[in-house]
């Protein structure tokens, strides 16, 4: 699968998170995706001081992004700047 195929397929993995971590003061940008496999997202607002936020990253974000492009081996949060 092409790079953009892969990028338009996580946005859309992080289209379908997104209301959810809304709801709860919450967001998710994508930051960026590195040979195809690798993708790094930020976490912002309320997700940043949540007690769970790893929880929801692997449970949540990983496997949701997993689903649109199961390329993709591993997801990694950067902290707010």
């Amino acid at each position: 699968m092409s790079a953009e195929n892969i990028r338009l397929n996580v946005e859309k993995a992080l289209e379908e998170i997104r209301p959810f971590l809304n709801s709860d003061g919450g967001d998710i940008s994508l930051i960026s995706i590195e040979d195809n496999k690798h993708v790094t997202v930020r976490l912002e607002g309320a997700c940043t001081l949540c007690s769970v936020n790893q929880t929801t990253l692997k449970a949540g974000v990983e496997t949701t992004i997993k689903k649109y492009a199961p390329e993709i081996e591993t997801v990694v949060n950067i902290s707010e700047e």
